[in-house]
């Protein structure tokens, strides 16, 4: 049998040639960057040689199948819930958006089974701000499982339900760039999300993302990409939708017109620290933020959300229930009710 330094050298010469790997190949060579005793350098080159390669989509489905098959699942009592979960990366950074946008989901009755990780190629990660949120991040599969069904959210460490090596981790933090695992971990919800928005780095990348979805199986999910580069639905232009349901992929863009804003700058929301991105948030779901702009931003991304979900007739009602969801104080509950749950 070939050491995982072997398997690693063989692939990288197999990607620097541009060579698409089958799906026995790619369980492979994710065995081999398990290994910890590997030298980070030899990851790191095998990552960057399937970058520059590009990832195809089967390799991309191969990879979740092997997550999916190796996570420690959840299954939630709830027939409908949806993950806000996206790729990070983008080129423009904000504040955790969809984070907040959980919040006003849940609170206008559309549970939430939020999936996420501490930042790779961003300053603040979900679970960087949720820490910060007050929310316990180190909690069991059981724990998760009841918050989702009691309390209508819950949010699920990637860690505590991957088996991935902290080396690997480590390297990947190390690039500065986007791997097949950005793509991958949004696709590996534990409890196996039948709705998603994921928002994705590049545009180039929504199609290949679509395809996995349509071959893995979806009720109704968004792969979304701003005009302005925003990996979330964007306040300043069009957002460039691509939705599959039961298969099917279609193509669509919608802008604020469609929820019933004006287009609106982002600017000055980007790349908060975790904290900063945590007081924002607070802010928002308290009714108290003094940006418009930032509460719209996680208005529209909240209303996608519960219109894909089933739970309004079209974006502008759906803007409406998560509007009354901050007004109501009900997503300012499910924060307090989701904190005190994993502080038990």
């Amino acid at each position: 049998m070939s050491s995982p330094l072997s398997t690693l050298r063989y692939f990288q010469a197999s990607l620097l040639a541009g060579k698409a790997l089958s799906p026995d190949e790619t369980g492979e060579l994710f065995l081999a960057l398990q290994d910890e005793a590997l030298d980070e350098s030899i990851i790191a080159a095998t990552l960057t040689a399937w970058r520059d390669k590009g990832a195809t989509v089967d390799e991309i489905h191969s990879l979740v199948k092997i997550m999916r098959e190796r996570a420690r699942r959840i299954e939630s009592r709830h027939p409908v819930f949806i993950d806000t979960a996206g790729t990070g990366a983008s080129k423009i950074k904000t504040f955790n958006v969809s984070t907040a946008a959980a919040f006003l989901i849940a609170g206008a009755g559309v549970p939430v089974a939020k999936h996420g990780n501490r930042a790779a190629t961003s300053s603040s990660g979900s679970a960087d701000v949720i820490a910060e949120l007050g929310v316990k991040l180190d909690v069991s599969p059981e724990k998760a499982r009841a918050c989702l069904d009691d309390i209508g959210i819950c949010f699920m460490f990637a860690p505590h339900f991957h088996s991935l090596s902290p080396k690997l981790g480590k390297v990947r933090r190390s690039l500065g760039f986007p791997t097949i695992f950005n793509m991958v971990g949004p696709l590996c919800n534990p409890a196996g999300a039948p709705h998603q928005i994921m928002g994705v780095w590049d545009e180039s990348i929504i199609g290949k993302v679509s395809e996995t979805f349509a071959k893995l199986g979806t009720s109704r999910t968004w792969v979304i990409h701003g005009s302005d580069g925003l990996d979330e639905i964007t306040l300043s232009g069009a957002t460039h939708i691509s939705e599959i349901t039961d298969g099917e992929i279609h193509q669509r863009q919608i802008t604020p017109a469609d929820f019933g804003l004006e287009s609106e700058t982002i600017e000055g929301l980007s790349k908060l620290s975790p904290a900063e991105s945590a007081n924002l948030i607070r802010a928002i779901l308290s009714n108290e933020c003094e940006s418009t702009a930032a509460q719209n931003l996680v208005l529209i991304n909240a209303a996608a959300a519960i219109y894909i979900a089933g739970a309004a007739t079209d974006l502008k009602a759906a803007l409406a229930a998560a509007s009354a969801s901050i007004e109501s104080g009900a997503a300012l509950a499910k924060l307090h009710d989701l904190a005190k749950a994993t502080n038990q």
